[in-house]
């Protein structure tokens, strides 16, 4: 008499087993992340060549107003309307009369070492007041020779107020520490009114005849740094290869699979 032996009978607790996707379904879904990861990774690459070609327009902007003669400062009924866009870095002219009393320095770092930009309230005729950096100085102790009370007039390039302090340090009005150049709590502080949003860097002035050493001249002016970091072809281009590199992926996957048998 033959045993017949019953296989595979587990009961309806036992787990039903895993249902294997289709090798098409998988394809689908390969090829539509590929080419959400290719759109949006060269729709990046494409963002930083505008902002490259936006930096290269700025950096020319730039160099054009730093070396155009200088044109009078904006005035007090332009105030509103001075940007970092339209206005900084512009070669400007001012005439006033300077108030030594209420100067004050600025803690810097520059070419010449570390030190103290030389912050000094002009007033205009109209009453207006401009904040003048007239330059680096290398220590607290150093006290500008007062020049007459006569109307004199400054040149250099317009700059935006540098609110918040600096050097990852907050300005200390009442301490008289300054960390960056903050027309509004300088003013504030040394109680001035109707100040201009903005400060001008003096140029630099001329050495005496018998001083070939610019650094003779002091406070020293014309020490601006304009650089503008302009990595966007690295960038763009680093989007690129990752889009190129999502599509090579995705060719190679594809190619695979197609040699595989059925």
């Amino acid at each position: 008499m033959t045993k017949v032996t019953e296989q595979g009978g587990g009961t309806g607790s036992d787990s039903e087993p895993a249902v294997a996707v289709p090798r098409s379904g998988r394809l689908i879904w390969l090829v539509i992340l590929a080419s959400l990861f290719f759109t949006l990774f060269a729709a990046l690459g494409t963002w930083q060549i505008y902002r490259l070609q936006w930096k290269l327009n700025l950096i020319e902007r730039v160099e054009q107003r730093v070396h155009a003669a200088a044109v009078q400062a904006p005035q007090r009924e332009r105030w509103s309307q001075v940007t970092a866009a339209s206005d900084e870095y512009r070669h400007v002219r001012v005439s006033g009369v300077f108030l030594h009393e209420h100067a004050v320095k600025v803690m810097a770092v520059t070419e010449l070492g570390g030190g103290y930009w030389l912050l000094m309230p002009l007033q205009t005729a109209d009453g207006s007041i401009v904040l003048i950096n007239r330059g680096f100085i290398p220590s607290l102790s150093y006290v500008e020779p007062k020049s007459p009370a006569t109307e004199i007039t400054v040149s250099g390039l317009l700059r935006i107020s540098e609110p918040d302090g600096g050097f990852l340090r907050e300005n200390d009005a009442a301490g008289g520490r300054w960390y960056s150049r903050d027309v509004a709590a300088i003013a504030a502080a040394r109680h001035l009114s109707s100040v201009a949003p903005y400060f001008i860097d003096q140029d630099a002035q001329r050495p005496n005849a018998a001083s070939a050493d610019s650094t003779a001249v002091m406070p020293v002016g014309g020490l601006t740094v304009i650089s503008f970091h302009n990595n966007h072809l690295v960038y763009a281009l680093t989007w690129y290869v990752l889009a190129l590199m999502v599509l090579a992926a995705c060719w190679w996957v594809l190619r695979d699979e197609r040699r595989r048998p059925n």
